[in-house]
C-alpha cells in the first residue's frame, strides 16, 4: 500500500530561484513535517503550536504556514510497509523545507540508519549544527555564553558512507586478499573492513557553504577541522582541498593565519574572514579553553558527529541543540537527539531541540522575526524557572512541567511580550 498525499487546500509551494538554496518563500508556504518515532509525536504536538503562535505574533495574519504531514519511520512501516516510502522523499523535494522529529533505525541486519538514508537519498550534504547558549540553561561550563559556533559537517562521505564488510565474511576475506596481493598490506584474516572515502568535490562544496554562511552572517572566522597528521590522504586532503577552494573562490575576503600575525598584528580587518585549521583532538581542547576564538567550523563526517555533540554539552546538552541537513534543492530541520522510546507518549521530554531547529528553519525562510520570538520565548521561559524534568533537576527551585506544559508556557510568554 502506498501513502497518498494531497496538497493542503491552503498554501503554496516554495520556489527555488537557483541551485544554491535561494528559496522564494510565499506568505503561506507549505512546510512538510515528519513526527518521528518514540518521543517524536510528543515533541511535534508541543512544538507546532509554538511555531504557529510566533508566526501569528510576528506577522499578525499576513503570513501563515500550511503544514503537510510526511510519513517516515515506525508509523509509516505500520501503515504502508515501508520505513521511508519513495513518495515521502518526493514530497520533501516538493516542499523544499521540512522539519522532523527523531527517527529510530529498525533493529536487525540490512537496515541503514533512516537519517543517513534521508541525507544520502536527497543529497543533503551539509549537516548544520549551530551551538549557542540559551540564557538560563544549566551548563557544566563556567562561561557557556562564550560558546557561539556553527558546525558544518560533511554528510555523504567518510566512514558514514557505509562501505564495510563483516569480519569473516566472503567479501571481507576477498578485500583482505586483494590488499595483501595487490597493495602489500597485511591484515588479520578475521578483520572487519571499512573504507573511508573523501573527495575534492564533496569537500569543496561543504567548505563553500561554510564560507558563504560566514559572509552572509557577519562571522569572521572559518576553521577546517581534520586529523590530517595521521590520515594524510583523506583528512589531510580535506584540509588541502578546503584551502584550495577558499583561495580559488574567496580570495578577496580570505585571510590566513600567517598573514594575520605578519600583516595585521593578530587583528582581523573589517570585511575579512580568517581561514585556519586545527587538528581534531586539539580542537576539543580549544573548544573548552578558548571558545571565543572559533565561530564557523567545517569538518568531515565523523569528526562533525563527535564535535557537534561535544559542543552541545557545553551549552546544556542535546535537548537544547538544533540541527539541519541541507542540500542544493531542499533542507530538513530536525531535533538532534534520539527517539528515547522509554519516554514515548509520556509528554515528558524537553522540546527545546525541536523548537530551536524551527527557529533555524524560520531563518532559512527569511522569517527572522519569528525565529527571534522562538528563541526569546524559550530563554524567557527557562529564566522564569518553568522547565521540563531534564532542566528541573539541575535548577533548584524551578517548576517542573510536561513537554506540552513547557510549550504552553512559551506561548504565554510570547503573547505577553
Amino acid at each position: 500500500m502506498k501513502p497518498k498525499f494531497e496538497k493542503p487546500r491552503e498554501g503554496q509551494w516554495i520556489g527555488n530561484e537557483s541551485t544554491s538554496l535561494n528559496f522564494s518563500v510565499p506568505p503561506n508556504p507549505i512546510i512538510g513535517f515528519i513526527e518521528g518515532d518514540g518521543v517524536g509525536p510528543d515533541l511535534w504536538s508541543a512544538s507546532r503550536p509554538v511555531f504557529d503562535a510566533v508566526v501569528e505574533k510576528a506577522y499578525v495574519g499576513d503570513r501563515k504556514i500550511s503544514w503537510l504531514k510526511i510519513y517516515a519511520g515506525e508509523e509509516s512501516f505500520r501503515q504502508f510497509g515501508s520505513y521511508f516510502p519513495e513518495e515521502s522523499f518526493d514530497l520533501i523535494t516538493k516542499c523544499r523545507i521540512a522539519i522532523k522529529g527523531p527517527l529510530t533505525t529498525p533493529v536487525g541486519g540490512g537496515f541503514r540508519s533512516l537519517n543517513v538514508t534521508l541525507r544520502r537519498k536527497l543529497d543533503l550534504y551539509a549537516c548544520l549544527r549551530p551551538v549557542k547558549y540559551v540564557a538560563g540553561t544549566p551548563s557544566p561550563m563556567i562561561r557557556p555564553q562564550d560558546v557561539d559556533m556553527v558546525v558544518f559537517r560533511e554528510n555523504t562521505e567518510d566512514v558514514y558512507a557505509g562501505i564495510e564488510w563483516k569480519s569473516g565474511s566472503d567479501l571481507a576475506l576477498k578485500m583482505i586478499n586483494f590488499l595483501e596481493t595487490e597493495m602489500n598490506v597485511k591484515l588479520p584474516m578475521d578483520a572487519g573492513i571499512g573504507v573511508k572515502p573523501m573527495s575534492p568535490f564533496a569537500t569543496k562544496r561543504l567548505v563553500r557553504m561554510a564560507m558563504k554562511f560566514a559572509i552572509d552572517n557577519g562571522r569572521n572566522r572559518v576553521t577546517l577541522i581534520h586529523k590530517g597528521n595521521i590520515m594524510k590522504y583523506t583528512e589531510g586532503a580535506f584540509r588541502d582541498w578546503g584551502y584550495e577552494l577558499v583561495r580559488e573562490e574567496f580570495g578577496d575576503v580570505a585571510l590566513f593565519e600567517g598573514e594575520l600575525e605578519r600583516n595585521h598584528v593578530g587583528k582581523i580587518p573589517d570585511g575579512k574572514i580568517l581561514v585556519n585549521d586545527r587538528i581534531a583532538d586539539a580542537m576539543f581542547q580549544q573548544a573548552l579553553l578558548r571558545p571565543k576564538e572559533y565561530s564557523v567550523l567545517a569538518m568531515p563526517n565523523l569528526n562533525g558527529d563527535y564535535m557537534s555533540d561535544a559542543l552541545a554539552a557545553q551549552v546544556g546538552g542535546l535537548g537544547m541543540a538544533p540541527g539541519a541537513n541541507i542540500g542544493d534543492s531542499c533542507a530538513v530541520f530536525e531535533a538532534t537527539h534520539g527517539s528515547a522510546p522509554k519516554y514515548a507518549g509520556l509528554d515528558k521530554v524537553n522540546p527545546g531541540s525541536m523548537l530551536l531547529s524551527g527557529a533555524m528553519m524560520f531563518r532559512r525562510m527569511g522569517w527572522n522575526e519569528a525565529a527571534d520570538l522562538v528563541e526569546r520565548g524559550l530563554s524567557g521561559t527557562i529564566q522564569s524557572g518553568v522547565v521540563t524534568y531534564d532542566l528541573a533537576r539541575l535548577l533548584p527551585g524551578s517548576i517542573e512541567v510536561s513537554c506540552s506544559g513547557f510549550a504552553k508556557a512559551i506561548i504565554d510568554w510570547i503573547k505577553k511580550e
